[in-house]
Protein backbone atom coordinates (compact mmCIF):
# COMPACT_ATOMS: atom_id res chain seq x y z
CA UNK A 1 0.00 0.00 0.00
CA UNK A 2 1.06 3.65 -0.63
CA UNK A 3 1.24 6.02 1.66
CA UNK A 4 1.60 10.18 0.91
CA UNK A 5 3.23 12.92 2.90
CA UNK A 6 3.05 16.48 1.20
CA UNK A 7 3.28 20.13 1.97
CA UNK A 8 2.71 23.30 -0.32
CA UNK A 9 6.30 22.44 -2.31
CA UNK A 10 6.43 18.80 -2.42
CA UNK A 11 4.15 15.36 -2.82
CA UNK A 12 6.08 12.28 -1.97
CA UNK A 13 4.42 8.59 -2.45
CA UNK A 14 5.84 6.20 -0.28
CA UNK A 15 5.39 2.21 -0.28
CA UNK A 16 4.66 0.45 2.89
CA UNK A 17 6.64 -2.58 1.06
CA UNK A 18 10.41 -1.77 1.30
CA UNK A 19 9.57 1.65 2.82
CA UNK A 20 10.79 2.68 -0.17
CA UNK A 21 9.85 5.65 -1.46
CA UNK A 22 7.74 5.67 -5.07
CA UNK A 23 7.28 9.48 -5.77
CA UNK A 24 8.90 13.12 -5.34
CA UNK A 25 6.84 15.50 -7.08
CA UNK A 26 7.01 19.15 -7.60
CA UNK A 27 3.37 21.17 -6.21
CA UNK A 28 4.15 23.91 -8.55
CA UNK A 29 5.73 22.15 -11.69
CA UNK A 30 4.50 18.74 -11.40
CA UNK A 31 7.90 17.65 -12.21
CA UNK A 32 8.63 14.36 -10.97
CA UNK A 33 12.24 13.94 -8.99
CA UNK A 34 12.85 10.29 -9.02
CA UNK A 35 13.54 7.69 -10.98
CA UNK A 36 10.24 5.87 -11.94
CA UNK A 37 11.72 2.03 -11.61
CA UNK A 38 11.85 0.42 -15.14
CA UNK A 39 12.22 -3.06 -14.66
CA UNK A 40 14.03 -3.55 -18.29
CA UNK A 41 16.80 -0.91 -16.48
CA UNK A 42 16.88 -1.14 -12.94
CA UNK A 43 13.09 -1.97 -11.04
CA UNK A 44 13.59 0.31 -8.10
CA UNK A 45 12.83 3.33 -6.38
CA UNK A 46 14.77 4.15 -3.64
CA UNK A 47 15.37 0.64 -1.69
CA UNK A 48 16.73 1.09 1.93
CA UNK A 49 19.83 -1.33 2.66
CA UNK A 50 19.53 -2.95 6.10
CA UNK A 51 20.96 -5.09 7.62
CA UNK A 52 23.92 -5.31 5.62
CA UNK A 53 24.66 -2.58 2.73
CA UNK A 54 26.98 -4.11 -0.53
CA UNK A 55 26.94 -7.93 -0.88
CA UNK A 56 29.05 -10.26 0.98
CA UNK A 57 31.36 -12.89 -0.38
CA UNK A 58 29.39 -15.29 -1.56
CA UNK A 59 26.67 -13.68 -0.16
CA UNK A 60 27.04 -15.40 3.18
CA UNK A 61 28.38 -15.21 6.58
CA UNK A 62 29.14 -16.66 9.46
CA UNK A 63 27.87 -15.84 13.19
CA UNK A 64 28.20 -18.23 16.30
CA UNK A 65 29.98 -20.79 13.98
CA UNK A 66 26.54 -21.24 11.84
CA UNK A 67 26.91 -20.04 8.13
CA UNK A 68 23.76 -17.37 6.64
CA UNK A 69 23.09 -16.68 3.48
CA UNK A 70 22.04 -13.25 2.98
CA UNK A 71 21.74 -11.34 -0.36
CA UNK A 72 22.67 -7.72 -1.54
CA UNK A 73 21.43 -5.22 0.70
CA UNK A 74 20.13 -7.27 2.78
CA UNK A 75 16.00 -8.05 3.42
CA UNK A 76 14.47 -4.36 4.72
CA UNK A 77 13.81 -3.84 0.48
CA UNK A 78 11.54 -6.61 0.10
CA UNK A 79 9.79 -6.95 3.38
CA UNK A 80 6.53 -5.41 4.83
CA UNK A 81 6.52 -2.23 7.43
CA UNK A 82 4.17 -1.40 9.21
CA UNK A 83 2.64 2.24 9.82
CA UNK A 84 3.58 3.54 13.06
CA UNK A 85 3.13 6.71 12.64
CA UNK A 86 1.14 9.02 9.59
CA UNK A 87 0.88 12.65 9.49
CA UNK A 88 0.22 15.30 6.97
CA UNK A 89 3.71 15.52 6.86
CA UNK A 90 5.56 13.17 8.01
CA UNK A 91 5.42 9.38 8.28
CA UNK A 92 7.12 6.62 10.27
CA UNK A 93 7.67 2.61 9.11
CA UNK A 94 8.33 -0.28 11.78
CA UNK A 95 9.86 -3.63 10.72
CA UNK A 96 9.91 -6.01 13.66
CA UNK A 97 12.51 -9.11 13.40
CA UNK A 98 10.49 -12.43 12.40
CA UNK A 99 10.44 -15.85 11.86
CA UNK A 100 11.94 -15.09 8.39
CA UNK A 101 14.05 -12.35 8.81
CA UNK A 102 15.88 -14.97 11.73
CA UNK A 103 16.13 -17.96 8.80
CA UNK A 104 19.14 -15.10 7.26
CA UNK A 105 20.12 -12.81 10.62
CA UNK A 106 19.84 -14.40 13.66
CA UNK A 107 19.23 -11.01 16.04
CA UNK A 108 16.11 -8.87 17.15
CA UNK A 109 15.23 -5.42 16.20
CA UNK A 110 13.25 -2.70 15.41
CA UNK A 111 14.21 -0.91 12.40
CA UNK A 112 12.06 2.67 12.05
CA UNK A 113 12.19 4.50 9.17
CA UNK A 114 10.81 8.17 8.91
CA UNK A 115 10.58 10.57 6.86
CA UNK A 116 9.64 14.29 7.46
CA UNK A 117 8.91 17.11 4.96
CA UNK A 118 9.95 20.74 5.82
CA UNK A 119 9.53 22.86 2.87
CA UNK A 120 11.46 21.66 -0.51
CA UNK A 121 13.53 19.07 2.02
CA UNK A 122 12.83 15.76 2.67
CA UNK A 123 14.79 13.72 5.45
CA UNK A 124 15.10 10.53 5.24
CA UNK A 125 16.31 9.05 9.15
CA UNK A 126 16.71 5.40 10.73
CA UNK A 127 16.58 4.46 13.65
CA UNK A 128 17.86 0.45 14.98
CA UNK A 129 17.12 -0.94 18.22
CA UNK A 130 18.29 -4.17 19.42
CA UNK A 131 16.17 -6.67 21.29
CA UNK A 132 18.60 -9.26 21.46
CA UNK A 133 20.76 -10.32 23.93
CA UNK A 134 24.06 -10.33 22.01
CA UNK A 135 25.62 -7.29 20.54
CA UNK A 136 23.60 -6.70 17.24
CA UNK A 137 25.81 -6.23 14.30
CA UNK A 138 24.07 -4.36 10.85
CA UNK A 139 24.51 -2.39 8.47
CA UNK A 140 22.30 0.43 6.96
CA UNK A 141 21.83 3.02 3.72
CA UNK A 142 19.81 4.96 1.57
CA UNK A 143 19.89 4.44 -2.17
CA UNK A 144 17.63 6.74 -3.63
CA UNK A 145 17.32 7.44 -7.30
CA UNK A 146 17.22 10.52 -9.10
CA UNK A 147 15.50 11.72 -12.59
CA UNK A 148 17.75 13.74 -14.98
CA UNK A 149 15.62 15.91 -16.92
CA UNK A 150 17.63 16.02 -19.57
CA UNK A 151 15.90 18.39 -22.52
CA UNK A 152 15.99 18.02 -25.83
CA UNK A 153 18.99 20.20 -26.06
CA UNK A 154 21.01 18.84 -23.32
CA UNK A 155 22.80 15.49 -23.04
CA UNK A 156 23.65 13.74 -20.14
CA UNK A 157 27.04 14.90 -19.73
CA UNK A 158 25.91 18.47 -19.04
CA UNK A 159 25.34 17.30 -15.87
CA UNK A 160 27.94 16.72 -12.26
CA UNK A 161 28.29 16.03 -9.04
CA UNK A 162 29.62 18.92 -6.58
CA UNK A 163 30.33 17.98 -3.34
CA UNK A 164 31.64 19.36 -0.21
CA UNK A 165 33.53 20.29 1.54
CA UNK A 166 35.63 20.78 -1.37
CA UNK A 167 38.48 18.18 -0.11
CA UNK A 168 39.63 15.26 -1.59
CA UNK A 169 38.20 12.18 -0.32
CA UNK A 170 39.85 8.29 -0.19
CA UNK A 171 38.15 5.96 -3.31
CA UNK A 172 37.42 2.53 -2.75
CA UNK A 173 37.01 0.93 -6.36
CA UNK A 174 34.87 -2.65 -6.45
CA UNK A 175 35.96 -5.84 -7.89
CA UNK A 176 33.37 -8.53 -8.63
CA UNK A 177 31.07 -6.89 -5.95
CA UNK A 178 33.67 -6.50 -3.00
CA UNK A 179 35.75 -3.49 -2.21
CA UNK A 180 39.25 -3.74 -4.17
CA UNK A 181 41.08 -2.78 -0.69
CA UNK A 182 44.71 -2.48 -2.00
CA UNK A 183 43.31 -0.45 -5.10
CA UNK A 184 42.16 2.30 -2.83
CA UNK A 185 43.33 6.25 -4.17
CA UNK A 186 42.80 9.98 -3.45
CA UNK A 187 40.22 11.00 -5.49
CA UNK A 188 39.45 14.39 -6.76
CA UNK A 189 36.61 15.21 -5.22
CA UNK A 190 37.65 18.83 -4.89
CA UNK A 191 36.59 19.32 -8.50
CA UNK A 192 32.92 18.96 -10.53
CA UNK A 193 32.58 15.27 -11.21
CA UNK A 194 31.08 15.22 -14.67
CA UNK A 195 28.23 13.10 -15.13
CA UNK A 196 28.14 10.22 -18.33
CA UNK A 197 27.48 6.16 -18.38
CA UNK A 198 30.82 5.43 -19.02
CA UNK A 199 31.45 6.86 -15.16
CA UNK A 200 29.85 3.48 -13.75
CA UNK A 201 31.23 0.78 -16.26
CA UNK A 202 33.33 -0.32 -12.83
CA UNK A 203 30.25 -0.54 -10.92
CA UNK A 204 29.43 2.28 -7.84
CA UNK A 205 31.26 5.25 -7.28
CA UNK A 206 32.39 4.84 -3.37
CA UNK A 207 33.91 7.63 -1.18
CA UNK A 208 34.63 7.84 2.46
CA UNK A 209 33.15 10.32 4.55
CA UNK A 210 34.44 9.49 8.03
CA UNK A 211 31.23 10.67 9.58
CA UNK A 212 31.54 14.15 8.63
CA UNK A 213 28.71 16.05 7.32
CA UNK A 214 28.70 16.08 3.41
CA UNK A 215 26.38 17.55 0.91
CA UNK A 216 26.53 15.82 -2.36
CA UNK A 217 24.94 17.87 -5.17
CA UNK A 218 23.51 17.26 -8.47
CA UNK A 219 23.57 19.74 -10.97
CA UNK A 220 23.45 21.16 -14.51
CA UNK A 221 24.73 24.69 -15.62
CA UNK A 222 21.61 24.51 -18.36
CA UNK A 223 19.13 25.08 -15.95
CA UNK A 224 18.25 25.73 -12.46
CA UNK A 225 17.72 22.04 -11.48
CA UNK A 226 19.44 20.34 -9.11
CA UNK A 227 19.34 17.71 -5.54
CA UNK A 228 21.20 18.17 -2.83
CA UNK A 229 21.72 15.17 -0.27
CA UNK A 230 23.05 15.65 2.81
CA UNK A 231 24.72 12.91 4.27
CA UNK A 232 25.22 14.09 7.63
CA UNK A 233 27.00 11.43 9.42
CA UNK A 234 27.72 9.19 7.05
CA UNK A 235 30.77 6.79 7.27
CA UNK A 236 30.44 6.52 3.50
CA UNK A 237 28.54 7.84 0.06
CA UNK A 238 27.99 5.73 -3.26
CA UNK A 239 27.07 6.99 -6.00
CA UNK A 240 25.91 4.65 -8.93
CA UNK A 241 23.66 4.12 -12.14
CA UNK A 242 22.81 0.73 -13.70
CA UNK A 243 25.52 0.06 -16.83
CA UNK A 244 25.97 -1.05 -19.75
CA UNK A 245 22.22 -0.73 -19.45
CA UNK A 246 22.09 3.33 -18.83
CA UNK A 247 18.67 5.06 -18.50
CA UNK A 248 18.59 8.91 -17.15
CA UNK A 249 19.08 8.74 -13.60
CA UNK A 250 21.59 8.39 -10.91
CA UNK A 251 21.73 7.34 -7.17
CA UNK A 252 23.17 9.04 -4.47
CA UNK A 253 23.50 6.78 -1.28
CA UNK A 254 24.76 7.63 1.82
CA UNK A 255 25.64 4.60 3.70
CA UNK A 256 26.54 3.51 7.11
CA UNK A 257 27.58 -0.20 6.25
CA UNK A 258 29.52 -1.13 2.91
CA UNK A 259 30.18 -4.53 1.11
CA UNK A 260 32.92 -7.11 2.27
CA UNK A 261 36.46 -6.51 1.49
CA UNK A 262 38.28 -8.24 -0.68
CA UNK A 263 39.85 -10.06 2.05
CA UNK A 264 37.21 -10.50 4.01
CA UNK A 265 37.03 -13.81 6.41
CA UNK A 266 33.29 -14.17 6.24
CA UNK A 267 32.91 -13.68 10.12
CA UNK A 268 30.05 -11.09 10.84
CA UNK A 269 31.86 -9.50 14.42
CA UNK A 270 34.93 -9.05 11.62
CA UNK A 271 33.02 -7.44 8.55
CA UNK A 272 34.20 -4.01 8.00
CA UNK A 273 32.01 -1.00 8.34
CA UNK A 274 29.78 -2.52 10.71
CA UNK A 275 27.91 -0.63 13.35
CA UNK A 276 28.06 -2.85 16.80
CA UNK A 277 24.93 -2.19 18.77
CA UNK A 278 24.98 -3.28 22.56
CA UNK A 279 21.64 -4.85 23.69
CA UNK A 280 18.36 -2.24 24.61
CA UNK A 281 20.47 0.41 22.75
CA UNK A 282 19.57 2.70 19.95
CA UNK A 283 21.32 3.22 16.79
CA UNK A 284 20.19 6.22 14.50
CA UNK A 285 21.14 8.21 11.49
CA UNK A 286 19.49 9.59 8.35
CA UNK A 287 20.29 12.02 5.32
CA UNK A 288 18.59 14.99 3.83
CA UNK A 289 17.64 16.08 0.45
CA UNK A 290 16.58 18.62 -1.45
CA UNK A 291 14.66 19.05 -4.45
CA UNK A 292 15.00 22.34 -6.79
CA UNK A 293 13.04 22.07 -10.12
CA UNK A 294 14.09 24.29 -13.01
CA UNK A 295 10.77 26.20 -12.92
CA UNK A 296 11.65 26.92 -8.67
CA UNK A 297 13.57 30.06 -7.57
CA UNK A 298 16.53 29.51 -6.07
CA UNK A 299 16.91 29.70 -2.06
Amino acid sequence: MDYTIENNMITVVISDIGAEIQSVKSVHTGEEFMWQADPKIWGRHAPILFPIVGRLKSDEYTYKGKTYHLGQHGFARNSKFEVENHTQESITFLLKDNEETRKVYPFKFEFRVNYNLMNNLLEENFSVVNKSDDTMIFGVGGHPGFNLPIKEDEKKEDYFFDMHPSVARVQIPLKNASLDWDSRSLASTDSFISLSDELFKNDALIYELHGHDNKVSLRTDKSKFHINVWTRNAPFVGIWSQYPKTADYVCIEPWWGIADRDDADGQLEHKYGMDHLEPNKEFQAGFSMTFHSDADSEE
